[in-house]
């Protein structure tokens, strides 16, 4: 499993029929607000498919939902584009659109891994999140290549790893940031966490965390523990829901050294909302967390219609999370 699109199954579905959704052109919020959740975000993985069609149509379709900004990932850094569009043409159709990225996801997979030399061009990354303008570079997930044997120093290779990154953005006004899923939240014979030892070891003014919520939840933990426990270094949220037919935890007795197939058969995911996550008591720790961006998020969409899927997370969060 080489990266995080690798690991997730694609969907194909055609753009004309969503497009034509009449629904599309009556859910604009035109009252000017500034809490995260009315200025709300959308991870642009969650529609990855209808982006690598029609990369243009996508963006402006997420902006007439009324999502004001977007966090990137995937970029081909040696062509400079996403989805073949240009750096600068992606912020052309950000900007016509009203669409601003405060982040990015940028692959740190071998630059994380202490067992490799060769890393990702970071410089580069640096380039293109200051040429959209872009607050964050976040790191999206580990090295994938072996998960159950991910060790403490594995971790603390990868915090001080975060750290030089960090120095080095940092000159540009940019923050680095790191993304969590399951398999950090595993304990160690010292009763520790992977992400629990990323956040001792990372520098709070180079390195900032967002919080998957689904994943911190599916780890059989709540995330207001880590809101606590780390005031303030959690400015990011990707808020995406648990199906309820599915909502036992993954990391413990039989699941620390499971095959990840297997894993990931106990996951699936639903519109934020309709399932067994609690947002509305999640979200009064916005404070306390130190929240500035919150982005929807859900790695699988089974609906049919995707813009349906992410309006339907959108009209919930503006519903019931914005105070």
């Amino acid at each position: 499993m080489k990266n995080r699109r690798g690991f997730l199954k694609q969907a194909g579905l055609g753009l004309s029929v969503a497009f034509l959704s009449p629904y599309l052109f009556s859910c604009q919020d035109d009252k000017s607000r500034s809490s995260p959740f009315h200025n709300l975000g959308l991870q642009l993985y969650s529609i990855r498919d209808l982006l690598n069609e029609d990369p243009i149509k996508t963006i402006s379709t997420v902006a007439k939902i009324g999502y004001k900004h977007v966090e990137t990932f995937g970029v081909d850094d040696v062509a400079g584009t996403y989805w073949k569009l240009p750096i600068a043409e992606l912020k052309k159709v950000l900007d016509d659109n009203n669409l601003k990225t405060h982040s990015g996801h940028y692959d740190l997979s071998k630059y994380l891994n202490k067992n490799l030399t060769e890393h990702e061009n970071i410089e580069k990354y640096i380039e293109i999140a200051h040429q959209l303008g872009q607050s964050y570079i976040v790191a999206p997930i580990t090295p994938m290549d072996d998960l159950n044997n991910l060790k403490t120093e594995d971790y603390q290779y990868a915090a001080e790893q975060l750290n030089k990154f960090g120095e080095m953005a940092k000159k540009a006004g940019i923050k680095v940031g790191y993304h969590n899923h399951f398999w950090e939240f595993r304990r160690f014979a010292n009763g520790t966490r992977g992400l629990d030892i990323l956040i001792a070891f990372t520098e709070p003014d180079l390195v900032d965390f967002e919080l998957d919520l689904f994943w911190t939840e599916k780890a059989g933990l709540n995330p207001q523990s880590y809101f606590d426990k780390y005031p303030g270094r959690f400015p990011m949220w990707h808020i995406k829901d648990m199906d309820k037919q599915h909502i036992n935890s993954v990391i413990g007795e039989g699941y620390d050294d499971a095959d990840f197939e297997d894993i990931m058969k106990e996951i699936k995911y639903t519109e934020v909302g309709t399932g067994a996550i609690d947002f509305i008591r999640i979200a009064d720790y916005a404070d306390k967390s130190g929240l500035k961006y919150a982005f929807v998020e859900q790695d699988d969409i089974y609906m049919p219609n995707k813009f349906e899927s992410i309006k339907k997370s959108y009209d919930y969060v503006k519903k019931h999370l914005t105070k």
